[in-house]
C-alpha cells in the first residue's frame, strides 16, 4: 500500500510541490477552500483533490481515516486561522506537521509598513489620492471605511463570482474591479496603476512566490508609495527545496 500525505492549500508554491511530489510513489490528497482553486491543480494519477473548508473536527475525522504519513501546510502565510486548525488537528492525532514557509520580502525605500488591515485603512483615511487594493476579497470590507472609497479605491481580485458579487454589495465601483488571475508582470502592474492613477498600492508580504517584488518595483516606477500589510509573525517551518528533499530521500525508494 502506498504512503499517503495530505497537503492543504492552493498556493502558487503548493501547486509546484504537488508536481514535484506526483513523481513518488505515494498517494497524495490535496485540500483546497474553493473549487476554483481545484481547477488550478493538475491532473495527476496519484493525486486527489478535495475541495471545500475544514473544521478542526473534519481535519481530525480526515487523518483519522485516511492515516497519513504527514499533513504538509501549504496556506498562504496570511491564512493564520487555517494554519492554527491544521496543527490542532496534527496534534490532537499525532501525525506529522509540516509547514511550507514563503521567504518575507525585501525592505523597499517607498515601502510604509503597518500591522495589520485596520492599521491600513487608518492609514489611508489620511491620505488624498487613489488607491489600488490588491490584498483579496476577504478584507474587501475593512477598506470601506476609508473616506471616499468607491471613488478612490480600484481592486484586483480572483476571477470568482463570489469574489465580484461580494465587491459589488459593498458598493465598489464595477468600473474599478479588476478580474483577473496572476502572476503580473512588473509591466502589467505598471500598466493598471496608471490606469487608475495610483498614489497608494496595497499589498501583503506575500513574497516573491507571491509576486511582491513584481508590485514593488512597478509602485516605485508608477510613482505610488507601496503600502504593506505585515504578518501575524515569524513562522516555524521549511522552505520549498527542504520539504521537497526531504520527501524524495524518504519515498523515491518505496516499492
Amino acid at each position: 500500500m502506498k504512503p499517503v500525505i495530505w497537503l492543504i492549500g492552493g498556493t502558487s508554491e503548493g501547486r509546484n510541490l504537488i508536481k514535484a511530489l506526483a513523481s513518488l510513489d505515494i498517494m497524495l490528497y490535496v485540500s483546497v477552500a474553493t473549487e476554483y482553486g481545484a481547477g488550478l491543480i493538475e491532473a495527476q494519477d496519484n493525486v486527489q483533490v478535495l475541495a471545500g473548508r475544514m473544521d478542526l473536527a473534519a481535519m481530525q475525522t480526515f487523518i483519522q481515516e485516511y492515516k497519513p504519513d504527514c499533513v504538509i501546510d501549504a496556506t498562504h502565510p496570511y491564512a493564520t486561522i487555517v494554519t492554527e486548525t491544521v496543527q490542532r488537528a496534527c496534534q490532537t492525532t499525532g501525525c506529522e506537521y509540516l509547514r511550507l514557509i514563503r521567504p518575507v520580502a525585501e525592505v523597499h525605500e517607498n515601502c510604509i509598513t503597518v500591522q495589520d488591515f485596520q492599521d491600513a485603512v487608518e492609514l489611508l483615511s489620511h491620505t488624498d489620492g487613489n488607491i489600488f487594493l490588491t490584498t483579496g476579497s476577504k478584507t474587501l470590507h475593512e477598506f470601506t471605511s476609508v473616506p471616499d472609497f468607491a471613488e478612490r479605491i480600484a481592486l484586483r481580485i480572483l476571477p470568482m463570482l463570489d469574489s465580484l458579487s461580494k465587491a459589488l454589495e459593498l458598493g465598489y465601483k464595477p468600473a474599478n474591479i479588476i478580474c483577473m488571475q496572476g502572476p503580473f508582470s512588473e509591466a502589467l502592474n505598471i500598466e493598471m496603476m496608471k490606469r487608475y492613477q495610483t498614489r497608494y498600492l496595497v499589498t501583503k508580504d506575500s513574497g516573491s512566490v507571491g509576486g511582491f517584488e513584481e508590485k514593488a518595483a512597478a509602485a516605485a516606477k508608477a510613482g505610488a508609495k507601496l503600502v504593506v500589510i505585515a504578518r501575524a509573525g515569524e513562522e516555524c517551518g521549511a522552505g520549498y527545496s527542504e520539504i521537497i528533499n526531504l520527501l524524495k530521500k524518504r519515498y523515491s525508494n518505496n516499492d
